[in-house]
């Protein structure tokens, strides 16, 4: 079926995608909006198009293919690994350029061999970018979500910190915020004497924070169904008071701020990784050695390692990623022409019965094609 009003290059990169052993999928343009409002991170969420269905369900426009393509592998009960191409219309608020526009991608689900998955979704994207763009420079910058992980949870944070540290990964301005937050212990606001002592009193009077804040909502008339349940106030409560009272010290912030300083070629970032563990006093044994394994593999299959650089910071702007993150650009221009990362966590969290590991890219065509043009 041709792709009307689709770049050009269309049949170029579907040539390519045939090469690199895919499988073409198309999916539904109409969405259930909930995984994407669940999922696709703040920046998208606040961009999609949605709308509701007779019975009132939340529906949308297909903002992207990565959660299309995963409901469609969990509903269509494909076995894995599955290597899936697409190409197809988009539908999201742009600050510039139409808010209809062609996207293309490669999803890999279920290869168990990460490093090697990682390492090729770099390849392909690279190799389909230099088919295109032939003879333009082209640079790459990848992150990992979770060594970050990995060096939060070794400095010792409460979970509640750890979860806003991550949720915030990749966005320079919220890290900043809640590092300065973490440089100094507030103190809880104050929610009455007698809740204050049932939460000082700790685990030991969560039933009786619980009943007291149940009363209390009775009293009111305040409905639970509109609302958390007195269990989720009390926990929330609890966290709270745990998150307002941590503070790092000036050694752990020190290093977490040296961590997202590190920007260096990927030739050298396993020993820099290493020996910025070792200096800061961090058990990062497990992600240092998926964070070598990917390099070998990239090293393994060709990839200059020159042209890759490797940042601690980077992250994307999208929710469920879990480890690798990269994007490709020309190497004299800000422009993302490709860019993905892993995301393990999604399969099931959209409904698989078992986990499913996943790692995959997407190309901005309209960027390809006015890089072309100009040429």
């Amino acid at each position: 079926m041709p792709l009307i009003n689709a770049p050009a290059f269309a049949p170029e990169l579907l040539a390519l995608f045939d090469d690199l052993g895919t499988e073409r999928v198309d999916t539904r343009v109409i969405q259930p909006a909930e995984p994407f409002l669940d999922m696709a991170g703040e920046d998208l969420r606040r961009r999609i198009f949605l709308t509701e269905s007779e019975t009132g369900e939340s529906l949308c426009l297909r903002p992207e293919f990565t959660i299309p393509v995963c409901l469609r592998h969990i509903e269509t009960a494909t076995g894995t690994p599955k290597r899936y191409s697409y190409l197809g219309e988009v539908f999201r608020q742009r600050r510039e350029g139409a808010n209809e526009f062609f996207q293309a991608g490669i999803e890999d689900l279920g290869t168990k061999d990460f490093a090697g998955a990682d390492a090729r979704a770099i390849a392909d994207a690279v190799r389909i970018l230099k088919a295109l763009l032939p003879g333009r420079p082209l640079s790459v910058t990848i992150g990992d979500q979770s060594v970050f992980e990995a060096v939060v949870a070794a400095l010792g944070l409460p979970p509640g910190w750890q979860r806003r540290l991550v949720h915030a990964f990749g966005e320079a301005a919220k890290l900043d915020h809640l590092m300065e937050r973490l440089a100094s212990a507030e103190e809880a606001t104050d929610l009455g004497a007698e809740v204050e002592a049932l939460l000082a009193a700790g685990d030991d009077a969560e039933d009786a924070l619980v009943a007291h804040i149940d009363t209390i909502m009775q009293a009111t008339g305040y409905s639970t169904n509109a609302s958390r349940s007195p269990l989720e106030i009390a926990r929330r409560l609890k966290e709270k008071r745990v998150l307002a009272s941590t503070e790092l010290k000036p050694v752990q912030l020190e290093a977490l701020r040296e961590f997202l300083s590190l920007s260096v070629s990927l030739k050298y970032a396993p020993g820099v990784l290493g020996t910025f563990a070792d200096r800061a006093g961090l058990r990062l044994d497990e992600a240092v050695d998926r964070f070598d394994a990917r390099v070998a593999a990239l090293a393994n299959i060709g990839v200059d390692l020159s042209t890759v650089t490797w940042r601690a910071a980077f992250g994307r702007p999208l929710d469920y990623y879990t480890g690798l993150v990269f994007e490709v650009t020309p190497r004299d221009d800000h422009r993302v022409l490709a860019g993905g990362g892993r995301f393990d966590r999604m399969m099931t969290l959209l409904g698989a019965a078992d986990a499913i590991p996943a790692v995959g890219f997407s190309l901005w065509l309209d960027r390809i094609q006015a890089m072309r043009s100009a040429t």
